[in-house]
Order: structure tokens, then sequence, then C-alpha cells
């Protein structure tokens, strides 16, 4: 009840008309959904759920989305892994099954196909190109942008001056990325450096019982101490050094393996330069995105929901200024 008043505080603050003095010189915000590997289908939620926290809080605005292009690449279908020895009858069933509809899929493939397919993705490059030459260096100067959010983006993506968009950020702009964030631009390190730690793999969604580990910055949303999830998908992350970031929210065992004691980021922020970097692992299923109670397949309830929209829009204040939160690095913290 306590973290409820707490948080109902919180985004009633943030909607408050003190705040809405914030109008008149509002940060300026662009949001890439852009992906050339996993798409979420969870990005339309985000799109609509940070232009709704950027109105209703008065402190940033989006003033333009880099998406996807709408060119459709078909991709070759991965063939089934072979059964293991002593598979029962099932597991023959089910990948007999398996390798047919993988046949089906094949049979499509005749160089005429792939040579569409080719053309297909030529096509889409040169889109999702186009799209991001919204955050190159010169369109955000041009543009007097404050902050770069990556809502669910994968893969390498086609940014037009990647090591000029990473020295933008350090020369004293924001940076912000909700979950698969850091499944993006794995072989470019200085974004990996940049962001701070880097998406491993994930395993079953799953309940999370998360802990704070600064419960007076902005991201913590006075929620307290503890923050309950009835279900996500959990990244395990790699490439980070504890020693360069400043831990919001962990895990202290294997989300998957709950006896499996061990120290598990969830969300942090970091100093870039004289840039502000704030991510959050959270942010797979759309019922964290969206608090619409009419909402198929919900889960998480409208309430968890609100709290992970306080979580991003406390972390995006801070990363731009708006509110004060500490970003020395915690290693300590277990």
């Amino acid at each position: 009840m306590k973290k409820s008043l707490r948080l109902l505080f919180v985004l009633a603050l943030a909607a408050s008309p003190a705040f809405s003095s914030f109008a008149a010189e509002a940060k300026r915000v662009v949001v890439v959904t852009v992906t050339t590997g996993f798409r979420h289908s969870s990005i339309p939620y985000a799109e609509k759920t940070l232009q709704k926290l950027g109105e209703e809080s008065g402190a940033f605005t989006v003033v333009d989305f880099a998406r996807q292009p709408e060119v459709q690449v078909p991709h070759k279908p991965n063939k089934p892994k072979d059964l293991p020895d002593g598979a029962d009858e099932k597991a023959k069933a089910r990948h007999d099954a398996d390798m047919q509809k993988y046949d089906a899929e094949m049979a499509k493939w005749t160089p005429e196909y792939e040579a569409q397919v080719k053309d297909l993705q030529a096509q889409f490059d040169a889109a999702a190109k186009q799209s991001l030459q919204k955050v190159s260096p010169e369109s955000l100067t041009a543009n007097k942008i404050d902050m770069v959010i990556f809502a669910n983006t994968t893969g390498d993506l086609p940014l037009p001056d990647k090591e000029g968009f990473i020295k933008w950020i350090e020369d004293g702009h924001a940076f912000a990325a909700m979950h698969s964030g850091s499944d993006t631009f794995h072989k470019f390190p200085g974004y990996i450096e940049m962001l701070g730690g880097e998406f491993e793999t994930h395993h079953a969604q799953v309940p999370a019982d998360l802990v704070a580990a600064d419960t007076a910055h902005p991201a913590n949303a006075g929620l307290g101490s503890k923050w309950d999830l009835k279900q996500e998908e959990m990244y395990h992350i790699k490439s980070q050094d504890r020693a360069r970031v400043h831990i919001l929210w962990y895990m202290q065992h294997d989300p998957n393996e709950t006896a499996t004691q061990v120290f598990f980021p969830v969300s942090w922020c970091r100093m870039a330069g004289k840039g502000r970097v704030f991510y959050t692992s959270l942010g797979h299923r759309e019922d964290l995105w969206s608090d619409d109670p009419a909402l198929p397949g919900r889960v998480n309830s409208p309430e968890i929901s609100k709290q992970y929209q306080a979580h991003i829009l406390g972390g995006i204040k801070w990363a731009l200024g708006l509110a004060d939160g500490n970003a020395t690095p915690n290693p300590d913290v277990k």
C-alpha cells in the first residue's frame, strides 16, 4: 500500500502544474524503433507510451521517430535440430511435423525467389538508412535534439555515423535504451561501452523480484527497496564493468533458477563523457508498456504497468538533467 501511495505521488507530481512549466522548454527527443534482428510486438506500445509520458509530464517532446521501413523481407527458415538419442514417440512426431513445415518453406526458396528476397533486402537497407538519418550527428545538431531513445531496437543498425553518434552523446547529450537496446550493435564496441552492458541470452519469462540499489534515484519512481513483476523476459547481461555503472535495479539470484544466488543486473545509469545514459532491460512485454486494463493477454496488472512507466520516465528525466540522481559507480551492491 505504501509503495502504491508513493508511486501515485510521483505520477501526480510529474503531471502537476509545476511540471507543466517545462512545456515551453520541453527537451527534444528522437525515438528509434528500427530493428534488423528480432522485432518485439511491444514496439507500437513503446512508441505510444513514450509519446504519452512526454506529453503528460511536459518534461520532453518526442519530435520524431526513426521507424522500421514498410518493406517486408522474408527470412530463410532454420532447419530443425536433429532428434537426440532415445527420443520418445511424441518427440519424434513433433520433429516430423517440424521437418515437413521446414521442407514446405524451403520449397519456396528457388533461385528466382532468392533474387526477389535479395532485392527486398536492398530496399529495406536503403529505407532503414534513410530513416536513421534522423540520428546523424548533423541532423541531431541542426534539430537541437537533447536525447535519443532506443526503444527495443535490435541488430546492427545502419547509422550514418556510429562513432559520431557516440561522440554526440559524450559531448553532453542524453541517451536511453529499453530492453533489447542492449541486443543492438554487438559488433560495435563503442556502443557497448557507452551503454555499459550487452545482452547475452534469456530464458523463459518468469516472475521477477527486483531489489533497488538506489531508492533515491528518479528511476526508482518512489517504489522503495523492492519491486515485484508478475512476468517478464529477464536478460542475462555480459560485457559489464561494475566499476563503470551505477546499478539501479537488480536481482539477487538467477531469475530462472531461483536457488542460484548471483548478482543479476536489471537497470543502471552512467556518465558517458559529459553525457548521461540510462538503461533498463525491462520492456519485453506489452503489458509493461501499456496500462490499458483491457489489453489482451494481460498478466502484469495496470498498476505494474504504471510503475514501469514511472521507472522509465524517472530515468529519462535524469538523463535529460531534469531530475537529480547519483551516477557514481556502485560495484559493492550485492
